[in-house]
């Protein structure tokens, strides 16, 4: 890994406090600041360049899977940055990069906004916590929260299967085993059907994207282990009906049943541009699994979940337009911020009683 042009670029995105960094033919180098997309004061990138910088970066083994597969996402390991998450993929047949800077320490729950049931969740000994939200929305820094919470406080074998590995985590009170797909596993599928016969504790799934991911995930959580994952779904209610609905008949009922036993809570989350547009601000809904939300579950009335959440705050429950009606009052998020990311504008334009 040895291109002046990406070092010089890598070290101004670190001056600008950028948390992701796009390489476009054609166009600047953009840098991802506050969750806006500025362009840099410099000359369009060129084709060669970027040729110049994918070659330099990947390995003979990484340059025939990009040209196999025609995407890949790996992680750096930059000496004046840290670690960074590098996803190539093709545009007019030629590589262009997106660039995401992992930093190097784990936040404090207070620095990220996250609830303080969010500890009591990565506390549980068993089940399944899902961490949803769109991409972009730092659900993989509060996956890492999570573990190194986890990791401080407990005597037990974690192992994580991440694509790709954007924090790695330092041996505390745990062991930690970190597998990355593409270099250490295959696949997540297999990787979790694996992952049970290296006697972990904690099983840490990037993101579960399939039936049979979800089936293994479920299977892990209902046996003995907690299992952290994330997926992409922008409520609670969404994140169920999606697992429950990619499988059919006498599997669907099975996983209903699964999921409504070994569930421990969903937090669902988005990063939010605050009023002074000088840092992001994480909303979040959160639901915790009990036995209303399990029969809920059980018997299909997830619609009824919004209920529930509404109900549960003395269980650390939150829903999200009751999260973003706070920032607001808080002054942390503008009117028009919230609203636009409200599923109920009603509830931010109705004053609380």
């Amino acid at each position: 890994m040895n291109h002046p042009l990406f070092d010089k670029l890598l070290l101004k995105a670190r001056e600008c406090d950028a948390s992701d960094l796009h390489l476009i033919a054609g166009v600047p180098p953009a840098y991802r600041v506050n969750g806006e997309i500025i362009l840099a004061d410099q000359d369009a990138l060129a084709e060669p360049e970027l040729v110049g910088i994918t070659r330099s970066l990947l390995s003979e083994a990484q340059q025939e899977t990009f040209e196999r597969a025609w995407e890949l996402s790996i992680s750096l390991l930059h000496p004046a940055v840290g670690r960074v998450r590098a996803t190539f993929y093709r545009r007019n047949g030629h590589p262009e990069l997106s660039l995401r800077f992992c930093g190097d320490r784990i936040a404090t729950r207070e620095e990220l906004g996250l609830p303080a049931k969010t500890d009591e969740l990565a506390r549980r000994a068993n089940g399944l916590v899902l961490i949803t939200g769109p991409t972009g929305s730092g659900k993989t820094t509060t996956l890492n929260y999570m573990v190194d919470l986890i990791n401080s406080e407990r005597r037990c074998k974690i192992v994580t299967i991440e694509d790709p590995i954007e924090f790695v985590h330092t041996n505390r009170r745990a062991i930690i085993v970190q597998q990355e797909v593409l270099t250490d596993v295959r696949s997540f599928n297999s990787a979790l059907i694996h992952v049970l016969r290296q006697d972990p504790d904690v099983i840490v799934v990037g993101e579960i994207r399939d039936h049979e991911a979800i089936a293994t995930a479920l299977a892990a959580a209902e046996t003995g282990h907690l299992v952290l994952a994330t997926m992409h779904s922008p409520n609670v209610s969404h994140a169920l009906e999606r697992i429950i609905g990619v499988f059919e008949g006498n599997a669907q009922r099975q996983i209903i049943l699964q999921l409504s036993n070994c569930l421990q809570g969903i937090i669902t989350q988005d990063l939010l541009p605050a009023v002074d547009r000088t840092k992001r601000i994480l909303a979040f809904e959160l639901l915790v699994a009990n036995g209303a939300v399990r029969n809920m579950i059980r018997e299909g009335t997830l619609h009824q979940l919004e209920n529930v959440i509404q109900m549960g705050g003395k269980e650390g429950m939150m829903l999200m337009d009751n999260c973003l009606y706070d920032l607001y009052c808080k002054c942390l998020i503008s009117y028009d911020t919230a609203i636009s990311r409200a599923r109920h504008p009603d509830r931010i334009n109705r004053p609380r009683t």
